[in-house]
């Protein structure tokens, strides 16, 4: 068995693994990336981000047609099943991999599909599907495995009628009820997606509000929109026992409430994909989640050995993963472009989707900082009017005295999108981050850009 030598060797091809890598050979090293599975792109490409709002998209286009009255000339409101809506997604999928496959072919990345595990602390053993090994000798390795949904003790993910939301992708029916345990990003995904289906969603919450990192404003009318998708949004509730029937399940909880469903989606917590990787034989000891911690160089403990994405846990995010592993790959280059990744937009893609940046007017009152507030309402937008768009609004955040904005908060079509001109102001130094910018500054119209200058004309007659 032959040895190949690299300067860095990465385990799992996701977005860590994937920004780490082509980072890497740009900067003259001699890189492998070594992925468990058949094709590129990790959990991210093929059961995460890109399925899930592959999916979003799709039925949110069902209920446009079902909502428009303009379409009741072509014919009554469709309804499509789950499966055939997933097929949307799978084509997605495919198109990732090959301009993902593509990539690693372009910049001479060679890949080795397998396991691997750590014979000692330059030694990966890679084992192929086929039984045969090989080993890797690197300088430096990172570490980008991403993560898999928590499975508790007490819950039968074989049973098939409860899923998580890897398996959720392999249902095969509509279910006409569901119970989502779980009101977190994931959760609150896909309660907007199987209710805009039809689906009755019970969302099961442990906390008292919805998504409560982020601005009150922005999760109570999310709660508001998903009631009237008839989702029964339950808060402080915590699991007990689960009944698994023919037919469906039975929740119990700690409260004392049965609810029964055709089946479950169990979306409470993801862990660390840490295991059999041989870890204790270099002495690296996951936390009780499977998480690696990290140094703001992304060093564990042994500095040659670097974790990024959701394998370190916070943000957990596909766009946070890919900047984590090219600042990774900087700093063992010594590149001037090495950062630590601390300033993230939030996207959730619930229906309207929510995107913020910044602080809350929560923490801002806790911290005594004196802020106002400008508002621009997406009804009162010509472009808003005319897509049909008009549920939504722009929040944002700012110094009373220096006009410095603070915080950017977004609900609604397309906030993913508009939260990075506010975003691009305030990575602004000194002066030049400040409300007289969206002031300042010609709009195209009719945009939803547009919603910036609204906001801020809003905010400074606040002032006196």
């Amino acid at each position: 068995m032959g040895v190949s030598k690299y300067d860095l060797v990465i385990l799992g091809s996701g977005p860590a693994g994937e920004g780490a890598a082509m980072n890497a050979v740009k900067l003259g090293k001699k890189v492998a990336v070594v992925e468990q599975f058949n094709f590129v792109g990790g959990s991210c490409t093929h059961l995460g981000t890109i399925p899930s709002k592959a999916l979003r998209h799709s039925v949110k286009q069902i209920m446009d047609f079902n909502t428009n009255s303009m379409f009741r000339e072509i014919g009554d409101p469709r309804w499509f099943s789950f499966p055939k809506v997933l097929k949307r997604a799978e084509s997605v999928i495919q198109k990732q991999v090959q301009s993902r496959t593509m990539y690693y072919a372009r910049n001479r990345i060679d890949l080795y599909f397998g396991r691997g595990a750590f014979i000692d602390e330059h030694t990966l053993e890679v084992t192929e599907p086929s039984g045969n090994t090989e080993r890797l000798f690197a300088s430096n390795f990172l570490i980008a495995t991403g993560s898999r949904p928590y499975h508790p003790p007490g819950v039968d993910f074989h049973h098939p009628r409860v899923f998580d939301s890897d398996s959720i992708l392999e249902l095969s029916s509509t279910p006409r009820r569901m119970i989502i345990y779980g009101a977190g990003v994931i959760g609150s995904e896909y309660a907007s997606i199987f209710s805009g289906l039809g689906v009755l969603v019970d969302l099961i919450d442990t906390r008292e509000r919805l998504l409560s990192f982020l601005d009150k404003e922005i999760s109570d009318a999310l709660g508001y929109q998903l009631r009237k998708m008839n989702v029964i949004i339950r808060h402080n509730e915590e699991f007990q026992k689960l009944e698994t029937l023919d037919d469906g399940v039975v929740m119990h909880l700690k409260s004392g409430k049965k609810l029964k469903a055709d089946m479950l989606l169990w979306a409470n917590g993801r862990a660390g994909n840490t295991q059999a990787m041989g870890l204790e034989m270099i002495g690296l000891k996951p936390d009780g989640r499977g998480q690696l911690s990290v140094n703001e160089s992304y060093q564990t403990a042994l500095p040659h050995i670097y974790a990024a994405g959701d394998v370190i846990g916070w943000p957990s995010l596909a766009s946070a993963a890919y900047d984590q592993g090219r600042s990774a790959s900087a700093h063992l280059c010594n590149s001037e472009d090495w950062h630590f990744v601390n300033e993230v937009p939030t996207g959730i893609y619930t229906i309207p989707e929510i995107s913020s940046l910044g602080r809350t007017e929560e923490e801002l009152t806790a911290e005594a900082v004196p802020y106002e507030v400008g508002k621009a309402f997406f009804s009162r937008l010509a472009r808003a009017q005319i897509t049909g768009e008009v549920v939504g609004m722009l929040k944002i955040l700012f110094h009373r005295d220096t006009l410095e904005v603070l915080g950017i908060h977004c609900f609604g079509d397309q906030a993913s999108e508009i939260v990075h001109i506010g975003q691009a102001v305030m990575r602004q130094e000194g002066k030049a981050n400040s409300l007289r910018y969206f002031l300042n500054t010609t709009f195209n119209y009719p945009t939803m850009a547009e919603a910036y200058r609204v906001a801020a004309l809003d905010g400074l007659n606040r002032l006196f």
